[in-house]
């Protein structure tokens, strides 16, 4: 006799096959935001992050796969708006949080207690926030009025091109990386980390990567002021620190010395700080290429 599974069982079965993401309010202030809808029914906010995390852990022992995006009580109340779903209805809130991890930052639950899955969480908003704005001012930026060709996509491909070849100029090791972009409402920042060991490719987060690199597009076809950093760890050796700037569409190494003022002046006061114990400040190097075209107006 065939054996028959009990309905239990293939429910659980097929919970595992079921993705789940959790809406987050992770500070204060949205918290309270959100206690304005009588459906909402927690009094204090340590307690909710409470509740969340013993809600993710149950979520993570079924064995399907869980996330936690930033719920945001200003996007959802125009979100409502816009969809003509009333807020104050936990039906609501569910279909924006599927919204939100379709289309918004989220990050994977894998354990993590609250006070690291919090600034994780955060994290990710802020560089996602940060991609969607440089892709946005990239997008408006049109086409060159010399050449007629797509700025944007011109951008993006010097910017990919100038990306590899940095990372294949700074040999092995681990690389950290800062682009740094003045923008008319925002200032836009990307970082990126990577490794590589002998002479093969870095290895790299893809996301980061294309975060990193819409930000230096925006910065070069906006011909803005900006800067570059480049941070290299190789066990047994001091760090080397290289830098760049972006001015008019090129980007240009600075001199060791421009490193080191760099890197030891405060940003506020624009006072000396000591230099770090075990670093080098290095000139940057030169990473344009032949096929890199001349900026664009």
């Amino acid at each position: 006799m065939a054996r028959t599974e009990s309905t239990a069982t293939v429910r659980r079965a097929l919970r595992r096959e079921v993705p789940c993401t959790v809406g987050l309010l992770a500070d204060e202030e949205d918290f309270t935001a959100m206690r304005r809808y009588r459906t909402f029914t927690f009094d204090d906010h340590s307690t909710y992050l409470h509740q969340v995390e013993d809600l993710l852990k149950r979520l993570a022992s079924q064995g399907g796969h869980t996330s936690v995006a930033l719920f945001d009580p200003e996007d959802y109340a125009d979100y409502c708006a816009r969809a003509g779903l009333d807020p104050d209805d936990p039906a609501s809130r569910s279909r924006f949080t599927a919204e939100v991890a379709a289309t918004g930052a989220r990050v994977t639950y894998s354990g993590q207690p609250m006070e690291r899955l919090v600034p994780l969480l955060i994290n990710q908003a802020v560089r996602h926030a940060t991609w969607e704005y440089a892709a946005l001012l990239l997008a408006g930026d049109g086409a060159c009025t010399r050449c007629g060709q797509d700025t944007a996509r011109t951008a993006l491909d010097r910017a990919a091109g100038l990306l590899h070849r940095l990372l294949q100029a700074a040999g092995a090791g681990t690389h950290h990386l800062v682009c740094s972009v003045p923008a008319q409402h925002e200032h836009l920042m990307a970082v990126l980390h990577a490794e590589r060991t002998g002479t093969g490719p870095a290895e790299l987060d893809p996301s980061e990567g294309a975060e990193f690199a819409t930000v230096l597009a925006a910065g070069l076809a906006l011909e803005s002021p900006g800067g570059l950093v480049l941070r290299t760890t190789t066990p047994g050796a001091p760090d080397r620190v290289h830098g760049w700037r972006l001015d008019r569409g090129r980007i240009i190494p600075l001199s060791a010395a421009e490193v080191f003022d760099a890197y030891c002046t405060d940003a506020d006061t624009g006072e000396p700080v000591a230099p770090e114990h075990n670093v080098d400040y290095l000139a940057g190097f030169d990473i344009t290429g032949d096929d890199d075209p001349p900026a664009h107006h």
